[in-house]
This record gives C-alpha cells, structure tokens and sequence, in this order.
C-alpha cells in the first residue's frame, strides 16, 4: 500500500512537472512571436515614405513598436518565472507540490 501511494505521488509530480513545463514552453512561443512582430515593425520603418499619411503611418508603427517591446520584457519576465517554477515543482517533494492543475505562484 505505502508503495502505491509514493508512486502516485511521483506519477502526480511528473504530470505537474509536465504541466508547467508545457505552460513554460507556450509562453516562451508567445514571447517569439512578439519578437517576429516587432521585426517586422522595423521592417516596415526602413521603407521610404514619401506621402505625410506614409509619415504618419510608419510614426504610428514606430509607437506600436515601442509599446509591444515593453510587453515582450514582461513576457520574457513571465518566461523566466514560468521556468524557475517549473525548476520549484520538479525538486519539491510530491506533498509539498500543488494539485495538477493549480500552479500557486513562487511568493
């Protein structure tokens, strides 16, 4: 009996584990993408805008770039919790660790 419940306290670990990891990974393809984004922001502020509308739209793009790499520092910051946490779940013993599911954040 004690046998089956430490290994249903691993077998809950691993998938908690597997969870955050995921979770960790989903993030980290958002934070890619807002990379992507902001590439192409760039991009479209080296064309030659000859027209004052052209002006003003690449003056547009150039503050959405600038508000979007505020975000990509945030999400690269929840990345890197995502991660520690991830690191928390796999070296905390089974009965210490949240249930699957639940990911209480690191105080």
């Amino acid at each position: 009996m004690s046998g089956d419940l430490i290994f249903g306290d691993l077998a809950a670990k691993m998938r908690r584990g597997s969870e955050v990891q995921d979770l960790a990974g989903r993030v980290a393809v958002c934070a890619d993408r807002v990379a992507r984004v902001i590439a192409g922001f760039r991009e479209i502020q080296l064309l030659e805008w000859q027209s004052p509308a052209g002006r003003a739209y690449r003056d547009s793009v150039a503050l959405q770039e600038v508000q979007l790499g505020r975000a990509k520092v945030v999400i690269e910051d929840a990345v890197a919790a995502v991660g520690r946490y991830a690191q928390e779940v796999a070296s905390a013993p089974a009965a210490e660790a949240a249930p699957a599911g639940h990911f209480p954040w690191p105080r």
